[in-house]
């Protein structure tokens, strides 16, 4: 069994990645559902919360049944980051996350995110007096290293365990690469097999599949994965990696009528927790990747991105599952 503070854990859990505008509290149910072991919320600007943007408080909003959870913020200010610690805490959340990784220029331009990378010193400075501050544990996602000439991941680690943290998340790419190339996970083992850590470590990057998933685990030696891009659309990617691990076997391709369904709860879980007008705004990104390899779709799903009602959005799913209900997806 493994541990964050006193969060308990399976053998190798599996990990929802905060992704900002995907990782919701309607997508975080989802996946949950499905079996994803520890979720995220969208990563949440420190600046914002001491603000009281609300863009910024709304991505607060945690339910019993999401948890455990982990909170994430980002920021490179030490007395606002102290600050937004305490506002998270009122949350509840089981974790808070420091975001250590964003290579988004918006972010990275202020010191934050992956532009920490810069200055380590900094990074072990904040997480030090972050980890004071809250009972919380508290964890790190950050990245191999600013670029290909100042990886030092391993140094990192270290510095991070040091000053408290509880777990570390690594992706296998540095700032410089953005998400492009491959990620390479060999130095996020090489931090595992340090003697001297003894936090979980999670990978992250390129779990696209659940061989990936199993390699992780199996060649690389990690304790779990952290996973994104792969859920998108797919909140079902956990239940499918859990299958593959059980039995070796891949699970069915998932069929019509439960990709309508979990659009469907998408849709009122969104309604319920944002309204009628912002929840059928903020799902219609959502509806592409959950029907995605169905010939000729285009007309039902321009009436799911068009339509301001979700009682039309509603019946459009309706009319894909009886039209599209033998579709065999690949």
């Amino acid at each position: 069994m493994l541990k964050i503070g006193p969060v308990e854990l399976p053998k190798f859990p599996l990990l929802l990645a905060p992704m900002e505008d995907v990782s919701d509290p309607p997508f975080r149910a989802l996946c949950k559902e499905q079996g994803a072991d520890v979720v995220y919320t969208e990563f949440i600007s420190s600046e914002g919360l001491i603000r009281d943007a609300a863009k910024s408080t709304i991505k607060l909003d945690i339910y019993e049944k999401e948890r455990p959870v982990g909170i994430q913020i980002f920021g490179a200010n030490l007395d606002t980051m102290l600050k937004a610690v305490e506002i998270v805490e009122k949350s509840k959340p089981d974790i808070i996350d420091i975001n250590f990784g964003c290579p988004v220029k918006k972010v990275v331009s202020k010191g934050a995110g992956a532009g920490i990378l810069k200055d380590i010193y900094l990074m072990e400075k904040l997480t030090a007096e972050v980890v004071k501050r809250t009972h919380l544990p508290v964890t790190v996602k950050t990245r191999l290293g600013w670029d290909r000439d100042s990886i030092q991941i391993v140094e990192v680690a270290e510095r991070l365990q040091d000053v408290g943290i509880k777990a570390l998340s690594i992706h296998g790419r540095t700032r410089a690469q953005m998400y492009k190339g491959c990620a390479d996970w060999a130095p996020i083992a090489a931090v595992k097999n340090n003697p001297r850590m003894h936090i979980p470590i999670f990978g992250n990057g390129d779990v696209n599949s659940p061989e990936r998933a199993a390699e992780m685990r199996d060649v690389y030696g990690l304790d779990g994965a952290m996973i994104g891009r792969a859920t998108i659309g797919n909140p079902w990617f956990f239940k499918q990696v859990k299958h593959y691990f059980e039995t070796g076997t891949h699970l069915a391709p998932i069929g019509i009528t439960e990709r309508v369904d979990a659009a469907r709860r998408h849709l009122k879980m969104a309604i319920d927790w944002k309204g009628e007008v912002l929840g059928v705004l903020e799902t219609r990104r959502h509806y592409s990747n959950y029907f995605k390899g169905i010939p000729n779709f285009k007309p039902y799903r321009t009436k799911m991105v068009t339509s301001d009602h979700s009682g039309d959005v509603f019946k459009a799913f309706d009319e894909v599952e009886n039209i599209f209900g033998k579709h065999q997806f690949a």
